[in-house]
C-alpha cells in the first residue's frame, strides 16, 4: 500500500505542463508618457484596442506616444435631492407643506426628531 501513495506533490500548486510548443498571442508594447516625466510600457495584444490615455502610478494621465489627447465629453450634471424634490412638487407646495408641519409641531401633535 505505501508504494501506491503520492508523496511530495502539492496538488494544484504546480503545473506539470511545460512551455514547449506553446504559441503566445502576437503582442506589442505601447509606450505612455506622463506629464511628470514617467514612461509606462505596457504589453497589448495586436488585436486589442489600445486606450489613448492610461493612469500613471503618480495619478496623472499618461498619453500614448504619437497619439492625440481624446476630447473630453461633458458629463451629466449631478442631480441633488433638491432637484429630485422639485421634480415632484413646486416651491409653493413645499412652503404649504412646511407651514402645515410646523403648525402640528408647535401644537404638540408631532414629536421632534433628532
Amino acid at each position: 500500500m505505501p508504494d501506491r501513495s503520492l508523496r511530495g506533490m502539492s496538488i494544484g500548486s504546480k503545473s506539470m505542463e511545460s512551455d514547449e510548443g506553446v504559441d503566445f498571442a502576437p503582442r506589442f508594447q505601447a509606450h505612455y508618457d506622463c506629464p511628470n516625466g514617467h514612461t509606462i510600457i505596457l504589453p497589448f495584444s495586436t488585436e486589442a484596442e489600445v486606450p489613448p490615455v492610461w493612469e500613471c502610478r503618480c495619478g496623472e494621465e499618461a498619453l500614448l506616444r504619437d497619439a492625440e489627447r481624446p476630447e473630453v465629453k461633458p458629463g451629466k450634471p449631478q442631480r441633488t435631492h433638491w432637484d429630485m424634490l422639485l421634480e415632484r412638487r413646486t416651491v409653493a407646495e413645499l412652503e404649504e407643506l412646511l407651514d402645515e408641519r410646523l403648525e402640528l409641531l408647535r401644537a404638540g401633535k408631532l414629536r421632534r426628531s433628532a
